[in-house]
């Protein structure tokens, strides 16, 4: 028992005395200057801000196309970069600038609805971009009267 003792006091003293080297001693200033601004740089992240999230056509007919656009403004302080914009169907196309949009420039995502469907139909675009939340979400909305029919529209 007394050498078990012994044994693990030995494995502790030398654990301890062998690392006495000073840490503070082996950072580098320059990997220091370069955590910095790598920080620096994190922080800095666009912001999508949209005039508007929704758009509503009202009463269209059927297979009548529609046209928007949602204009944006980049309120971050980090150029603006769409890398994808989907929609929740086919018939929804949406088409997003193609260049990065710099903080405090405004552009616009131009959106295409085919006009299908019947009565109340609502779409979600997604716009996926280089911002916090890493996505945005647009809908378009429109009463759809089937083609010839009287126009009914929603009730108020």
């Amino acid at each position: 028992m007394k050498r078990v003792i012994f044994a693990v006091g030995a494995v502790a003293l030398f654990a301890f005395t062998s690392c006495k080297d000073n840490a503070s001693s082996k950072i580098k200033s320059d990997n220091v200057a370069e955590a910095a601004v790598r920080d620096e740089a994190a922080k800095a992240v666009p912001v999508m801000t949209f005039e508007k999230a929704e758009h509503d056509f009202g009463t269209i007919e059927q297979g009548t196309p529609q046209e928007t656009a949602f204009k944006f403004t980049n309120t971050g302080n980090a150029p603006l970069i769409i890398t994808d914009a989907k929609s929740s169907c086919g018939c929804t196309v949406p088409n997003p600038p193609k260049d990065p949009i710099a903080p405090g420039e405004s552009s616009e995502l131009v959106v295409k609805f085919n006009g299908s469907g019947q009565n109340q139909v609502t779409k979600t675009i997604t716009v996926t971009a280089n911002t916090e939340k890493g996505s945005e979400l647009l809908r378009i909305k429109a009463f759809v009267n089937p083609k010839g029919a009287a126009p009914l529209g929603p009730v108020k």
